[in-house]
């Protein structure tokens, strides 16, 4: 599957492979269901999602999420992107575009596990998500790693015939590292 750059509880974290990994992120990203999620709301041409695909991050990296274990599969991507040294920032995103993976943990722990990277190898004082209002998921596993809000956009996405709010999250160090904390020792089957 690739060398791991960031390993978690329950994935690892690599960098893309052409073979392979490009077939699956475009047909998630055509997936009316995932899709709703994201800001992608377009159908996305293979010409455009390989142009996503190999395109050049100075300032970020998208990373594919792999399950753990003797079978591992790539259901996800999560990135760090708009990272600026200078004001100690980034932004986050994420998607489990293997619809059967939602709602047990592994975009928690693809999060904690880049979290973790971004404050302790990066230096970075605070990290910036933004959710559909909808999404309860993303929102619960959000706030699990620490994030707090900080803005509601009033209306600010046109989605499934009407318009939703959008929700600014952020997470500085202190809040992580008490999350972080308690996801070390936790131990019981709840997962977001």
């Amino acid at each position: 599957m690739g060398p791991v750059f960031l390993s978690g509880k329950k994935v690892d974290l690599r960098l893309f492979r052409k073979a392979g990994d490009f077939e699956r992120c475009w047909k998630w990203i055509n997936d009316p269901e995932v899709r709703r999620y994201l800001a992608a709301y377009l159908p996305i041409t293979e010409r455009q999602e390989e142009e996503w695909f190999t395109k050049e991050r100075p300032n970020g990296l998208v990373l594919a999420i792999i399950t753990k274990g003797e079978h591992p599969l790539h259901i996800g991507n999560i990135a760090l992107d708009k990272i600026n040294h200078r004001e100690g920032t980034a932004e986050t995103g994420t998607v489990i575009g293997a619809k059967e993976f939602w709602g047990k943990g592994y975009g928690t722990d693809a999060k904690f596990s880049l979290l973790r990277f971004a404050f302790d190898e990066l230096n970075l004082r605070k990290i910036i998500s933004h959710v559909l209002a909808f999404n309860k998921r993303s929102l619960a596993y959000a706030r699990k790693c620490g994030y707090r809000p900080e803005a509601v956009f009033k209306k600010e996405k046109y989605r499934n015939g009407r318009y939703v709010d959008l929700v600014r999250l952020a997470v500085f160090r202190p809040d992580f590292e008490r999350a972080w904390q308690r996801y070390q020792r936790d131990r019981s089957p709840r997962y977001y």
